[in-house]
């Protein structure tokens, strides 16, 4: 009896040393190159230390804060719009951590538009998720693309037209509820009735309120800018494939400068010029790199269905597109491969690609404890290499736990 008292006080006394250690990590600091020390406890950096050279000189690795994905309707096979039950708790769990192998450590779980039945149900799911200790905060809050947006073809994109509607502010609320007031931003078409008081209404309570699938003039887009609309959803995308070239929604969204823009950089969604020219005119502090990833990625090739019954091709290059309207389903690719994507196309810093994927959109959203390596912090951060223009993982942590080691 004695022997086992003196066993349990020595686990105990192990747990608590366990619990006073620092991890230390090293890397080239994303913003200079140059070797630093990241130490941090109990999820929080104490500190960034410039450092001689780094212990393991044969990973000179990067080290930068993790990335923060602000549009995220599923990921490796778990979709967060379904119905029938099909989204489970054990499916967010999947997600996240197939996100973090991808240099995810935060993110906002998008639900699409749907059917109000399944926006609260699916809603309810993940805001009980949200809080469950396994996902260690990545789940920050959630992003509602729809259903209110624009009920024309191409604007619309691949949102079910049946589900399209106006803005009902009871509805939202009840939304929001279901939530847990945990609903951070939603995606508005400006130009539908009832927009312009939405905008507003939400604005007030602190939630970002974003432009997309729309069709929106200039007076319309600068108005919602006034009543407090932040950012255009995914710039250049949820627009109809032949628009004027004078009066279209392009041009009024580049050229207020009140307004930041999202920007999906997997290759299908933007062709080059495009990206350099929104880069151009937004620039590195109001461009935030999105990926708009579905439940198709890290799936293999070919046919599948969406919870319409419709038919997704998931091609072999890795675009998504939905046939029956001849546009994109949204991406197969996370938000790492636009890191890449961006430094490659403009050239711009790593520094600079990387506040585009962490710093600007933890800025936006009022996440004051994410988005760069500082003491204070919390200790979301990723080791990785850049590889012809390709940004790989090679370490995430997620509030100071080492959750991915690349094998």
């Amino acid at each position: 009896m004695q022997n086992l008292k003196k066993l349990v006080v020595f686990i105990l006394l192990l747990n608590g040393l366990a619990s006073f250690a620092q991890t230390r990590v090293e890397g080239l600091m994303y913003l200079t190159n140059q070797p630093v020390a990241v130490e941090f406890k109990d999820g929080k950096i104490l500190s960034v230390t410039k450092i001689k050279e780094l212990t393991d000189k044969d990973h000179p690795w990067i080290i930068a804060p993790g990335l923060i994905d602000n549009q995220v309707n599923g990921f490796a096979g778990v979709s967060f719009g379904f119905g029938g039950g099909e989204l489970t708790s054990q499916g967010v769990l999947k997600a996240t951590k197939e996100l973090w192998k991808n240099g995810v450590t935060a993110y906002l779980p998008t639900l699409t538009t749907n059917s109000q039945e399944l926006l609260l149900q699916n809603l309810r799911l993940l805001a009980t998720c949200k809080n469950d200790p396994d996902l260690l905060g990545s789940i920050v809050g959630f992003h509602l693309e729809g259903p209110y947006i624009s009920p024309v073809d191409g604007y619309r994109g691949a949102h079910p037209l049946k589900y399209v509607r106006k803005p009902d502010w009871n509805e939202f609320t009840a939304l929001y509820e279901a939530s847990q007031r945990s609903i951070l931003t939603v995606t508005i078409a400006p130009e539908v009735d009832g927009a312009m008081d939405f905008i507003s209404r939400s604005t007030a309570m602190g939630i970002i309120v974003a432009i997309g699938h729309h069709n929106a003039n200039k007076a319309c887009i600068d108005s919602a800018v006034t009543r407090g609309a932040g950012i255009s959803t995914h710039l250049g995308n949820g627009c109809a494939n032949m628009i004027n070239r004078h009066d279209n929604p392009l041009w009024p969204q580049l050229a207020n400068n009140q307004l930041m823009a999202s920007i999906i950089c997997d290759g299908f969604h933007l062709r080059d010029e495009e990206i350099a020219v929104f880069y151009k005119v937004k620039g590195p502090d109001k461009t935030i790199i999105t990926s708009d990833v579905t439940s198709f990625a890290t799936l293999p090739p070919g046919n599948y269905k969406n919870s319409e019954g419709e038919t997704i091709e998931l091609t072999a290059e890795g675009m998504l597109r939905y046939p029956a309207q001849n546009v994109l389903y949204g991406s197969a690719s996370p938000i790492s491969r636009g890191v890449g994507q961006i430094v490659r196309v403009t050239g711009c810093s790593i520094a600079d690609a990387i506040g585009m994927a962490s710093t600007n959109p933890a800025k936006l959203y009022g996440l004051t404890d994410r988005g760069s390596l500082e003491p204070g912090k919390r200790a979301d951060l990723i080791l990785f290499e850049m590889k012809n223009s390709a940004l790989l993982i090679k370490k995430t942590y997620v509030n100071g736990q080492l959750v991915y080691t690349e094998k």
